[in-house]
């Protein structure tokens, strides 16, 4: 046994100052419980950044919106199309004045998916918001795969199909958008323009919401259509049918309206699971009798004709 110069027995495999096996077990065993304590947090600080980037992004959508029919003798862009897609202006010309034409997939050949230059940039917002990063919430991850090359979806935003509507027939005398022949949705309001929606047959401006994110497995075309059967009548009527609103924050979905503020609502009723990267909920409808998040959307959409 080697001794040192006192004659004492000399530790055999450490040199001064380092750490046993135990030790550096202790410290790796501390530094795991620390990032287990830590991530949570990291997680909602980021979910809550998301959030407030939402809110943003809402806010810019909702002014260039009121910019928009500011500029055009108060007349609102269309929430919709007749028709989506490259050919849809040369179907009908006054598609062009849809606040978008494309359709959400997960189809690589499809560009609307990725190439903001096929829709967003030539339609008629974009001169008041030349930003392409409003259009998709922040937390909406969806891609398309082009190439080998996972690219990013460039929008998750929809609009409240009750708000500007769909474009009217190409032989039709009026520019003012329609309910798009949806005969369920045939005894509530369409607003067409901005002052419509400040009279007596309108939830009022604070209360219509105009954008709302959408769910990446059933956002399509460019509106959201709440169904409103039932509504202060029969809530055992209540349901979704294809469109569902998004649950990115939470179980929380950003919304803009049409006094230009934006919020956050957190669902409080039954949602479907997400399913990510696929058109999952394109066809599918949902009977939710009593839900109080239908009650909420329908309350926030839109309101009868006068007579019904």
């Amino acid at each position: 046994m080697r001794k040192d110069w006192k004659g004492r027995p000399e530790a055999i495999g450490r040199s001064g100052g380092g750490f046993t096996l135990i030790e550096l077990l202790v410290v790796i065993a501390i530094i795991a419980i620390l990032a287990a304590m830590l991530l949570p947090a990291l997680a909602k600080a980021k979910q809550k950044a998301q959030g407030v980037q939402c809110m943003s992004n809402h806010k810019q959508l909702a002014l260039g919106w009121r910019m928009y029919a500011d500029d055009n003798r108060d007349t609102l862009v269309y929430a919709s199309g007749d028709n989506v897609g490259l050919g849809a202006i040369a179907s009908n010309w006054k598609n062009a004045y849809a606040w978008t034409l494309s359709l959400m997939d997960f189809n690589s050949v499809n560009r609307d998916n990725w190439d903001i230059s096929i829709d967003i940039q030539v339609r008629p917002l974009w001169p008041y918001i030349r930003n392409a990063g409003v259009y998709k919430c922040p937390a909406d991850r969806s891609y398309v795969t082009v190439n080998g090359k996972n690219l990013p979806r460039v929008r998750s935003m929809s609009m409240n199909v009750f708000v500007g509507g769909f474009a009217p027939d190409v032989s039709s005398g009026t520019i003012l958008g329609t309910d798009g022949g949806w005969t369920m949705e045939d005894p509530y309001m369409i607003y067409g323009r901005q002052t419509d929606i400040s009279g007596g047959l309108s939830p009022g401006p604070a209360k219509t919401f105009v954008f709302l994110d959408e769910r990446e497995d059933c956002v399509n075309w460019g509106n959201f259509g709440t169904v409103m059967t039932g509504y202060l009548t029969n809530p055992s009527l209540y349901s979704y049918n294809e469109d569902l609103p998004g649950i990115y924050h939470n179980r929380g979905c950003g919304f803009s309206f049409a006094d230009g503020h934006s919020e956050l609502k957190k669902w409080t009723g039954w949602m479907p699971p997400m399913h990510y990267e696929t058109a999952y909920y394109n066809n599918a409808s949902f009977s939710l009798p009593g839900d109080p998040d239908i009650a909420w959307l329908q309350d926030h959409s839109t309101r009868p004709k006068a007579g019904h």
